[in-house]
C-alpha cells in the first residue's frame, strides 16, 4: 500500500505527494516547484492544506489497522525461481 497523500501547493497549484506520517499539525515543506513553504496547520483556511491532513489522517489509520493486525503471510515463492 503506497503511504503518501497528494499535496496541492497555495501559490503554484502544483501537486506533489508527501509520506503521511510526516502531513501532521506542525509539520512544512517546500513546494519543489515554486519553494514555497507550507505550513500545515489544522485552523489553516486553505482547503489544499486541510485535505491533506485530512486524507493523511485517514491514511495513518489505516496503516495502524494494518499493523495491528498482524504480521503478514510470506508470499509464496514459484518453483523455478528459487534462489539456493
Amino acid at each position: 500500500m503506497d503511504d503518501s497523500v497528494q499535496v496541492c501547493c497555495t501559490r503554484c497549484r502544483n501537486v506533489f505527494r508527501d509520506r503521511a506520517r510526516r502531513v501532521q499539525a506542525g509539520y512544512s515543506r517546500q513546494c519543489p516547484c515554486c519553494e514555497v513553504v507550507l505550513f500545515f496547520e489544522e485552523t489553516s483556511l486553505d482547503k489544499n492544506i486541510t485535505r491533506a491532513l485530512t486524507s493523511a489522517r485517514g491514511l495513518r489509520k489505516v496503516l495502524r489497522e494494518m499493523e495491528a493486525a498482524g504480521p503478514r503471510k510470506a508470499k509464496a515463492v514459484p518453483a523455478g525461481r528459487r534462489s539456493y
